[in-house]
């Protein structure tokens, strides 16, 4: 270092020369090469081998077994909840009653016929999102991405639209709404 160096005096050691630097990257004489307005030479990085080979370990490549299996598990609960319940939320009268049976409440739907329409759009949505939720869930399997999630929401999703579907010819029907609200509040 010379005395006209305008940088302050390092901490530690000493500031390196460029060749000093050069010589501890292996890098040709790019700068001086710069200097003199000629482009440097290209020169390949070093050869270690033949072509990378495919990761043979399951560390490198993990196989989120767990993840199969409890989406699996998951996709095929809420298939069995699919075809349980769509038959009995198509027969409205007949949920309505259950309902109020294990509520504890002395009521009934004054028309259960009209409310069909309800339940059959309840049974349509658990159907046609199991169906979204196991194509999701398929394409996250062929994907090697973490699935167990999309069961899970995709069964919540579709469990409160379909029972918020099939709340409203009950609470439609004035007479048994008045009944499940003034049993429920004492």
């Amino acid at each position: 270092m010379s005395d006209l160096d305008p940088r302050p005096r390092p901490q530690y050691g000493e500031y390196a020369t460029p060749e000093e630097q050069r010589a501890r990257i292996a890098q040709p004489h790019a700068t001086d090469a710069l200097s003199a307005g000629v482009a440097p030479e290209v020169v390949a990085p070093p050869q270690y081998g033949g072509p990378v080979a495919p990761a043979t370990t399951s560390a490198a490549r993990p196989s989120r077994t767990a993840d199969r299996i409890i989406t699996l598990v998951l996709l095929a609960y809420g298939l069995l909840t699919v075809l349980v319940s769509a038959p009995q939320m198509i027969d409205v009268g007949a949920f309505a009653q259950t309902l109020f049976q294990t509520l504890g409440v002395d009521a009934q739907l004054s028309d259960p016929a009209s409310a069909r329409g309800w339940g059959i759009a309840g049974a349509a949505v658990l159907a046609i999102g199991w169906l979204l939720t196991a194509w999701l869930s398929w394409r996250g399997l062929r994907a090697r991405r973490v699935t167990w999630w999309i069961p899970l929401v995709g069964g919540i999703v579709c469990n409160l639209v379909s029972g918020a579907l099939m709340l409203v010819p009950i609470m439609s029907d004035s007479a048994a709404w008045e009944t499940v609200q003034r049993t429920l509040t004492g």
